[in-house]
């Protein structure tokens, strides 16, 4: 069970359910419907936990090559492919369905679309192409949409605001990721921007371009009138801090640059969160 458990990457699920979270708050009028927030964390998670399963399943020889990774579940044979695959579908399925009859048919359609976005487009492209990351975002940025419909939203500029928060961050974070990883991920095969550029300036301008865009994006939430002047203040701070660590790592690539950069972006995203919560209008 231990190891099926690990399959789901507890994790990532995590975040997805605060992204989930969140978005079902700020969508919220009066009163939080909290048996519908449970129902909608509940599915999300099963959705989320099934596609990251699939994702290991898909991933296994490669993982089995890469140091990081060789120590999960199907590569060091704890848990059959197929036990994997079958428990993956089985359990995304049942998160998909449960949207559908106990939240709303849109939220249903999101997390089946975050599923099929991420297992069947992003990570057949990660042995292909660097631009998986980017295609890989919007699998990533989803979940605070289905969040945000969950609650009885529509999809209005407010919404994709959100979106496009989430979306932004993902790809400094993941840059940062993938330079520290980057001979891991040569040994796997993986296509990623990292493994082409070996001083580390093409990882760095990119991870500055997208932290640049993610400040003034940041800032549209108090712009549509979706948060306060707190959440104005603290995200501006927030971004210029992700667009140091981008720009330090742009025009001095290191180890440490990238580290600090991936921590930043680890800080970033929660704390950016529980100021909309706090500062909801």
């Amino acid at each position: 069970m231990h190891a099926l458990w690990e399959l789901t990457k507890p994790k990532i699920t995590r975040l997805v359910l605060i992204a989930t979270a969140a978005g079902f708050y700020l969508a919220s009028r009066g009163n939080i419907d909290v048996g519908l927030l449970v129902l909608t964390l509940i599915g999300t998670a099963l959705v989320a936990s099934g596609t990251n399963a699939l994702n290991m399943w898909w991933e296994r020889d490669i993982d089995a090559k890469m140091l990081r990774t060789r120590h999960r579940p199907l590569p060091a044979g704890r848990v059959t492919p197929s036990a994997a695959v079958w428990f993956a579908l089985a359990i995304a399925l049942i998160g998909v369905l449960e949207l559908h009859y106990f939240v709303n048919q849109l939220t249903a359609l999101l997390a089946a679309l975050t599923l099929t976005t991420y297992v069947l487009v992003y990570t057949p492209l990660k042995q292909r192409t660097p631009l998986a990351l980017v295609v890989g975002s919007v699998p990533g940025a989803l979940p605070i949409l289905g969040g945000w419909t969950a609650a009885g939203g529509t999809l209005v500029p407010q919404a994709w605001a959100l979106f496009w928060i989430l979306f932004l961050w993902q790809v400094p974070h993941f840059l940062a990721l993938a330079w520290l990883y980057r001979r891991d991920y040569a040994r796997g095969g993986l296509a990623a921007l990292s493994v082409f550029d070996s001083s580390g300036r093409r990882t760095g301008r990119q991870a500055m371009l997208y932290s640049l865009a993610l400040v003034p994006v940041s800032l549209l939430p108090t712009m549509l009138g979706l948060t306060g002047q707190a959440y104005f203040l603290g995200a501006l701070l927030l971004g210029i801090g992700m667009l140091a660590c981008g720009g330090a790592l742009a025009f001095r690539p290191s180890t440490g640059g990238a580290r600090r950069l991936f921590l930043a972006s680890v800080a970033y995203l929660p704390v950016l969160l529980l100021l909309m919560v706090v500062d909801k209008v």
